[in-house]
């Protein structure tokens, strides 16, 4: 059975929202509530903080969670994510699973992660996942920080955009339409994440800020791992957290951590 191998990347100097990793949520900060519900799932080989920012460092030595430091030259999560499983200090084989769980989902929840990984071990011709959660209203459909996926019948992607795609005619969103969206947990096999950072920047993964359309732009395809709608947010903006809070409150998995 292949090892699964958890890797939560965070910095501090987030364009949007600086300071992001480390702000409050109902008194936490909120890569805390990432890196508690991620280590609920219990099948980890490993499971790491991943940073290049000395603030996130201590504090996360303060809290006794693991961390790797890495360059801070990276723009995107899986960059991030590859050079510390790299510098992990275990022997990652071609096969093994690396998961990149992103620090700016604190609802997140670890039957996403079993989730994210399910296609891997089901079909071995699948390299890549990522988890797609239905998009249920108009206004997440049209949320430009929302990313939003265009899939093939047998569940490839295609293409990543911050725009609201599939289309459909102003005002005429529905849940027919089937539109789904990035949530921030991606599994990749190691040799595949592998050739994904030698790869170039490519102009898709630039223009949409989207680290997943490189691969779309070399030919290459991850597959979704699809995950009804619940209330789950991320953190993309300072108002956002208002809506997590509200949402926090009244889910399971507040006061187990």
């Amino acid at each position: 059975m292949s090892k699964i191998f958890g890797f939560v990347p965070a910095r501090m100097g987030a364009s949007r929202f600086p300071g992001k990793p480390l702000h409050p949520i109902l008194g936490r900060p909120m890569l805390e509530h990432v890196f508690e519900r991620a280590r609920m799932f219990e099948r980890w080989d490993l499971l790491s903080i991943c940073t290049c920012d000395e603030e996130i460092n201590d504090w996360a030595n303060s809290k006794g969670y693991p961390v790797i430091m890495t360059s801070d030259t990276h723009t995107r999560a899986l960059d991030r994510v590859a050079e510390a499983a790299e510098k992990c200090g275990q022997t990652v084989g071609d096969d093994d699973i690396v998961l990149n769980v992103q620090g700016d989902e604190p609802m997140m929840r670890p039957d996403m992660i079993a989730t994210t990984i399910k296609p891997m071990e089901a079909r071995p011709e699948v390299r890549g996942t990522m988890l797609a959660m239905d998009i249920i209203d108009e206004e997440q459909y049209e949320n430009r920080d929302i990313l939003k996926i265009i899939h093939d019948l047998d569940g490839r992607v295609l293409y990543t955009s911050r725009r609201p795609i599939p289309y459909c005619k102003p005002g005429q969103f529905s849940r027919e339409l089937e539109a789904k969206r990035i949530y921030g947990i991606f599994g990749f096999r190691w040799d595949f994440l592998k050739y994904f950072t030698s790869l170039e920047e490519s102009p898709l993964e630039i223009k949409e800020a989207c680290d997943s359309n490189r691969l779309y732009d070399n030919g290459q395809h991850q597959h979704i791992a699809p995950y009804p709608f619940m209330p789950s947010y991320s953190v993309d903006s300072p108002s956002d957290i208002v809506k997590v809070e509200e949402n926090m409150k009244t889910d399971s998995l507040w006061g187990a951590y």
